[in-house]
């Protein structure tokens, strides 16, 4: 049996991504900002992971970004007024709020926003 341990996106201005990334809370040193690959351990030893678009050329020199996604990232708030606080904050730094915070039907406070590649990271809490 396989075992995940990494979830990988392709961005196009490093030091863009992972200041919203760090925006968000994650523990990334300023000196990744100029790495061509950056990896985050995340609580329960996940990793989140990003690659330049050169990067991925170095081994894939036909790679073009294709508009769209088939994923979103998810990340789990303490409360629901910490789902607005964090709305609130990457707002203000410029962030792209895709839906404001609202009651879930599902029992949880949520919201979506976008790193600056366009991937959307849902951000909830249990109501």
């Amino acid at each position: 049996m396989i075992t995940f341990d990494a979830i990988g996106t392709v961005v196009r201005d490093m030091p863009a991504t992972l200041a919203f990334y760090r925006a968000l809370g994650l523990e990334i040193p300023s000196a990744a900002d100029a790495a061509p690959h950056v990896e985050a351990v995340l609580v329960g030893g996940m990793r989140l992971m990003w690659d330049t678009e050169e990067t991925v050329r170095s081994f894939d020199p036909d790679y073009e970004r294709e508009e769209g996604q088939s994923h979103a990232l998810a990340a789990r708030c303490d409360s629901p007024a910490e789902v607005d606080a964090t709305v609130g904050r990457l707002a203000g730094l410029g962030h792209r709020v895709v839906r404001e915070p609202w009651d879930a039907a599902w029992g949880q406070r949520y919201a979506t926003v976008q790193d600056p590649d366009g991937y959307s990271v849902d951000l909830y809490a249990a109501l």
